[in-house]
């Protein structure tokens, strides 16, 4: 099924440590202006792994997008980069590597694309629907 998109915000970022609050900050804003303030909590700590990911590895200028419809409200994060995102096991006292199987375990569904100028997009879905 077709289903358009009810709405989409937006915006780029530098690649600087500042920005994964920016990101978290971005996507608060609009779930909450479209009613969607139960989606916080996971959508917030995707968007910072994502972001923090642009930030880490790809060292490059990025874009979050957060949209929806009436099955699914979509984050996406689009940096420069073509390396992607890669899923690891990390042990108890590993200060990293979890980012990924965070994202995996709080979205319904995640992916990365190639993007047109070479770079990637990583994307999650929601369930926008209260549990």
């Amino acid at each position: 099924m077709n289903v358009d998109k009810e709405w989409s915000h937006s915006t780029e970022f530098e690649a600087a440590d500042s920005s994964a609050s920016d990101a978290r900050e971005f996507v608060t804003r609009h779930l909450l202006e479209h009613d969607l303030g139960h989606l916080i909590d996971d959508v917030q700590l995707v968007a910072s792994e994502l972001a923090t990911n642009a930030i880490a590895h790809a060292h490059t200028r990025f874009m979050v997008t957060l949209e929806a419809t009436d099955e699914s409200v979509r984050l996406e994060v689009l940096d420069e980069s073509p390396s992607e995102p890669v899923m690891m096991i990390a042990r108890p006292m590993d200060i990293g590597g979890r980012g990924v199987a965070i994202v995996d375990a709080l979205s319904r569904e995640w992916g990365s694309t190639a993007g047109r100028s070479g770079g990637k997009s990583v994307w999650a879905t929601f369930d926008p629907r209260v549990a």
